[in-house]
């Protein structure tokens, strides 16, 4: 897999987020997984949304987000609803 910058949904502020939790590369990511991966950025990033989540699990895809299946965005969906932080 290799750059992180490489895979989709990866721009350059969620690359610079992913370095800051330890997440240097693709293989970190995989190995790590979206939701582990997100949730670090959430303890950061109070602001973390769905979409992002979103990204981080397509890019371990190799796919837009856009393009996940409906079952994994519902999966996703009450990951995020579960563990969001309540916003002051």
């Amino acid at each position: 897999m290799g750059e992180l910058s490489k895979l989709p949904n990866i721009g350059a502020v969620l690359k610079q987020q992913l370095n800051d939790v330890g997440i240097q590369t693709a293989e970190d990511l995989l190995k790590i997984g979206s939701r582990d991966a997100w949730l670090r950025i959430q303890a950061m990033d109070p602001s973390a949304c769905y979409n992002r989540l979103c990204g981080l699990e397509g890019a371990i895809h190799g796919i837009r987000w856009h393009d996940l299946p409906d079952q994994v965005k519902a999966e996703l969906k009450e990951f995020y609803l579960a563990h969001k932080l309540a916003r002051q």
